[in-house]
């Protein structure tokens, strides 16, 4: 097997079964320090008179049971599986003759305290630091109760690795919230800056219909005593406009809610400039200046185009155009597929398709591909193509590549843009 397939096998071992393998190697070390070994003229450490007699045995089964069942409860009852593996600690030492408990039959319990302490509350898991050390700290006063003998440099020794897995546990777990966290509010930020953003579209929308408006009810009012047929024309443009904006309105203010007028716009492309209200018309540009960045983008148009609203035919244009932003930075491909398809009346269907990595190229680490990475295009995307009550999606190709894909309705009855 090799190091790169090992490493997937390594992250899918559970708690745990990382506590189980602990208490076996812990075993195994156990038995070789007390067996003289080629080389060696005697044993490392004195085996005990009980080690090889039935009793001994069967000590170090029932230990092994325990630890095992500990194991197994580990990560549905973490602190049952801790009594477990404690008990196990403590059965699994008495055969060897020791003064003390042993590192190696401890093993088991410090990786269950690291496992509690990573990925439970921090009570709980200061319950179980304490369960450990009370139990290795009884266990020396039983043996100074009993007049035994008492390895405590032995028991400091083990109690040290104790609470340096238990810190370790809880510095994996305090990372771990503090990612969660920053993630979560990335994509709250993502998301509202694309409220932001298309509350501007909507605003340069609405102010350049009523623009229109304005003009045309002037040119109404100068000629509606002469030319009344020229003043019935300008009503029916202040009629057509005044409809498409409303409608316009209530696709997006009825979805969209009031974003942080503080918050700073984030701006996912990347492109040379384009027209101040771009929509598909400007798909060529787009592609002519993607060819520039060391992409090239092939656009296909299926079915006969239809005229759009603004705001439908606005976010169109922004969902294709952040999806190409993704692949020239994130893919490491050097060609890209844009699909627009007008075939259903009811849907219009977005796709862009990039094939992957080209010859001698990588793909970009740590980038907004998935939505994991620091990049949140598509969060933003997925909240647009929301609001206007469509459909989205990006994952990978079977084939290998990425797909993004987006379907918005269309409104029945659209005017031209």
């Amino acid at each position: 097997m090799s190091a790169t397939s090992a490493v997937p096998l390594l992250r899918r071992l559970t708690p745990g079964r990382w506590a189980a393998l602990a208490w076996c190697a812990g075993l195994l070390f156990t038995v070789l320090l007390r067996i003289r070994l080629p080389g060696q003229e005697q044993a490392e450490v004195f085996r005990g008179v009980v080690f090889l007699r039935w009793d001994g045995l069967t000590m170090l089964a029932l230990a092994t049971a325990l630890a095992l069942r500990g194991s197994s409860l580990l990560g549905r009852r973490p602190t049952a599986g801790l009594g477990h593996l404690l008990a196990a600690a403590v059965v699994g030492s008495t055969p060897l003759g020791v003064n003390a408990i042993p590192l190696a039959q401890y093993l088991a319990v410090d990786v269950a305290l690291y496992a509690i302490a990573a990925a439970r509350p921090r009570k709980e898991s200061e319950r179980a630091v304490l369960l450990a050390a009370g139990v290795l700290l009884g266990h020396l006063g039983v043996r100074l109760l009993s007049g035994w003998s008492v390895g405590t440099t032995t028991a400091l020794a083990v109690l040290s690795t104790t609470c340096v897995a238990w810190l370790l546990g809880r510095a994996a777990h305090q990372t771990r919230s503090h990612t969660e966290e920053t993630r979560t509010r990335a994509a709250e930020r993502a998301v509202t800056d694309e409220r932001l953003r298309i509350a501007r579209e909507m605003h340069d929308t609405v102010a350049h219909s009523i623009g229109i408006v304005a003009l045309q009810a002037g040119a109404a009012r100068l000629v509606i005593d002469k030319r009344p047929d020229l003043a019935r024309e300008a009503l029916d443009e202040i009629e057509a406009a005044s409809r498409e904006t409303l409608a316009g309105l209530r696709r997006m203010l009825g979805a969209l809610r009031t974003a942080d007028e503080s918050a700073a716009p984030a701006d996912a492309s990347a492109g040379p400039p384009l027209p101040e209200r771009p929509g598909l018309a400007d798909l060529d540009r787009l592609a002519e200046t993607t060819g520039a960045a060391g992409v090239r983008v092939a656009v296909r148009r299926v079915g006969a185009p239809r005229p759009l609203p603004p705001d439908l035919d606005l976010s169109a244009f922004r969902v294709l155009q952040e999806s190409v932003t993704n692949v020239v930075r994130h893919s490491g491909a050097d060609t890209c597929t844009v699909t627009v398809d007008h075939r259903d009346p009811d849907v219009l269907a977005l796709t862009v398709e990039d094939p992957g990595p080209g010859p001698g190229r990588a793909p970009v680490r740590g980038g907004g591909r998935a939505g994991t990475g620091s990049g949140y295009g598509l969060v933003g995307m997925r909240e647009r193509v929301g609001l206007l009550h469509g459909e989205f999606t990006a994952e990978p190709r079977p084939g290998g590549g990425f797909r993004v894909t987006a379907r918005l309705p269309l409104p029945s009855g659209a005017t031209p843009a």
